[in-house]
Parts: C-alpha cells; structure tokens; sequence
C-alpha cells in the first residue's frame, strides 16, 4: 500500500462537475489500495475575486485581513470535495490548514511553512479516510490565519509528502507533465518522462510555469518524489506523467532537458560609471533596498577609469527602477547617465548533461548567430545558460534552440 498525496490546480476545481471527476480520481486511486491525502486549491478564478473585494473597500489592505479573506477560497473547496467523496461512498473528512495544525511564520501574503503536525491526518488514514487538507493557508504562532502566496497549495502538497514521508506526491493540473518547451511555442516539444529537482528547478525560476519554485525547492531539500499529471485525462488513464525526482548514477542524463523563457525582463544600464571597489553596492544596494529584484547583472571592462553597468529586473519593477537610478543613484556615484529597455526577454537552456559536455554554450551562441538574434547579456550556473535577447526574437530562438538541441527526439 502506498501513500500518495494529490494536489488538484483551481482549474480542476473549477465546477461541480470538475469537482465530480476529481473525486472519481480519488476513488480509482483508493480502490487500488492507495492511501490519500488530497489538497485542492481554489476554485479558478475564486482567489482573484476574493482579493478584488478586498481592494474595492481598501487601497491599502492589511496582509492580515487579507490573508483572512483569501484563506476562505480553500476551505470552500476542501468541504465540497469531501461532500462529493462523501457522494460516491467514500469516507473522507476535510481540515482547514489550522485544523491540521500547519504552522507557519507571520509573514502574511508570502508566509512560510514551519512545521506540520500530522497527528489527525494520520489517524484518519489509519481509519480508511480520505483526508481533504486545505491548501495555501496555515496559522502562526500567535493564532493568525496566513497564506503561503500564489502557488501555495503545492507547496502545502510537497510538505505534507514530506511531513507524512509520502512515496510521492502528484500534482494534477491543466498539462499531462512537463516538456522540453512550451509545445504553445514549439509544438514538436516533447513530454519528459523524467526530470530532477535540479533541472526543474531552474526551469521553473527562469519561467517555466509548471511548477511553483518554492515547492520544488521544498520537494528537493526533503527528496520527494514529484509527479506532474493532467486532471483532465480519464481518472483511469495509463498515462504517468513526468517524474521530478533526485539524481541517480543510472537516470537518463541529456545534455539540454528542456528551454525555458520568460518575457517579463527588463534591462537598465548605469553609463559613464567610476570604476572603484564599491561601485557595484552603490548601485545595487538602494534597488535592493526598495525590494527590487536583480537577475542578471554585467559590468563591462573598464577604459579610463570609467565603465557601463548593466542589469535586469522584472517588467513591473522597471519604471520604479528607473526612477530610483535617475533620481538617487546617479547623482550619487557621478554617473554620465542611465538607459532602460522594457522589450527585453531570457532565453535559458537546462541540463545537468551540460556538467560533463563542452561547447553546449558555444553551440547556443552558433545557433542564435544563424538567426541574426543579437545577444544583449549572458549568464551562466553549472547547469544553465541564459542569454537577453530582444523581445521580439524570443519565439524565435527558443525554436531554434530546441531544433539545433534535437528535443524533440527521446535520448536512447
């Protein structure tokens, strides 16, 4: 008998009837001999709404009362899909993530899970039942209601698994596993059968929206085994989805597993900068401290004593970015000027076959040259590249990329 945990996306909540087949799922999976712990998000779209109410009676609502207001998305899925376990039999009990009890800290909006006391959901697996655990939500030390943000619920997934020391967790949403790219870009993409935490990880950080990153970082750091499965085939389906799982000596090891790509980058560049020890917090230290993100950075060879510094943020930080460069940091360091461009994208190639093969970054940069796409920005980790390219070759590169890298064909 194993223990499986289920974590079902809003859109596979997102009716009665989809909430109908979800629980047809479960009881395939339990007539097997399986024991369940489910965790539902909201119903799609449930969230948002919830949030906008919100904002309608406050421009400046407090995280904690809107952590109250959007926890309750969650627990009105839990308690239908135990009604309509319930339905077809089964015996099934719903928890809310206090009742669980899952702690968190007291960040409200973006909290962090501390620990999980598994004692109820225990005893009711050892009764037969189907435990319906609340997603995205827990309480703190102090008895407030918190949400983990957006994407919670598979970081609730991930550590139950890991609290329980579940045989796998699976996360069921709109798409059958993860690929090698966004088949909606390249439709050759092709479905992995496998891929590890390692990989996944940087698919997902550099724009992959399979997965929420905390929950992959969660599920490596505790070594469950992750499965991403549709909940839209038939809940008899054959199909296995993709297996995210730690490195083993005899796993498959591509050199590229997959191309991931994020549009919403943006570039600023601090011109005529003196090139003194220093420079560098000078300039990033106050983005840091107005909590503005920095992904890739380049600071070009110094001439005279003066250079260019360059780095990227995300699109929604750009205008406030800009405005702190020009108003703050540029006076301050006596620098010639500053640029910006907001019709930027990244481009990145992962696998940890790139640890042991030559020449794959120069084999990237070949195949972009033959496109006449012009690389802006580089940056590279043991088993990622990543280049900035003008918004509107994006597309364009990342079919180039997954041709020239062959990843529409299955490694033999």
């Amino acid at each position: 008998m194993s223990l499986i945990i289920q974590k079902y996306g809003g859109t596979s909540m997102g009716s009665p009837e989809r909430i109908r087949e979800v629980a047809k799922r479960i009881a395939h999976y339990q007539a097997q001999g399986h024991q369940l712990v489910v965790v539902p998000s909201a119903m799609s779209g449930e969230t948002n709404r919830l949030l906008g109410l919100a904002k309608q009676l406050s421009d400046d609502p407090s995280g904690r009362e809107l952590d109250v207001i959007a926890s309750t998305g969650e627990q009105v899925s839990v308690g239908l899909l135990a009604l309509a376990l319930q339905s077809l039999g089964l015996k099934a009990k719903s928890y809310t993530g206090w009742q669980v009890k899952i702690t968190t800290d007291s960040a409200f909006t973006k909290a962090r899970i501390l620990s999980i006391d598994d004692a109820n959901i225990r005893r009711d697996l050892a009764e037969g039942y189907v435990a319906v655990v609340a997603g995205f939500q827990g309480i703190d030390s102090d008895g407030n209601l918190t949400t983990l943000g957006r994407g919670g619920s598979d970081t609730t997934g991930v550590a139950i698994a890991a609290a329980l020391k579940a045989d796998e967790c699976q996360i069921f949403t709109d798409v059958d596993g993860v690929y090698t790219t966004d088949p909606r870009v390249v439709p050759e993409a092709r479905k992995l059968d496998s891929i590890t935490f390692e990989e996944m990880f940087e698919l997902a950080s550099l724009g992959s929206k399979v997965l929420q990153i905390r929950s992959v970082e969660f599920a490596g750091k505790y070594k469950v085994k992750l499965r991403v499965l549709s909940s839209f085939t038939p809940h008899d389906s054959n199909d296995t989805g993709t297996l995210i799982t730690y490195e083993e000596d005899n796993m498959e090891q591509p050199v590229i597993a997959g191309i991931a790509f994020n549009r919403d980058e943006a570039k600023l560049t601090v011109t005529g900068v003196p090139d003194r020890p220093g420079i560098a917090y000078s300039i990033l230290g106050p983005v840091a401290e107005a909590n503005i993100d920095v992904d890739v950075i380049i600071q070009n060879t110094s001439s005279e004593g003066i250079t260019d510094f360059s780095f990227t943020v995300h699109r929604n930080d750009y205008a406030r970015a800009l405005a702190l460069l020009n108003d703050t940091v540029k006076p301050a360091i006596n620098a010639r000027g500053v640029t910006g461009d907001n019709k930027i994208a990244k481009v990145s190639i992962v696998g940890i076959g790139m640890r042991s093969h030559a020449g794959v970054a120069a084999k990237m940069f070949e195949c972009l040259a033959r496109e006449n796409v012009n690389i802006q920005m580089i940056s590279t980790s043991e088993i990622k590249t990543s280049v900035v390219v003008d918004e509107k070759y994006m597309e364009l590169a990342v079919r180039a990329l997954h041709a020239a890298f062959e990843l529409e064909k299955t490694t033999v």
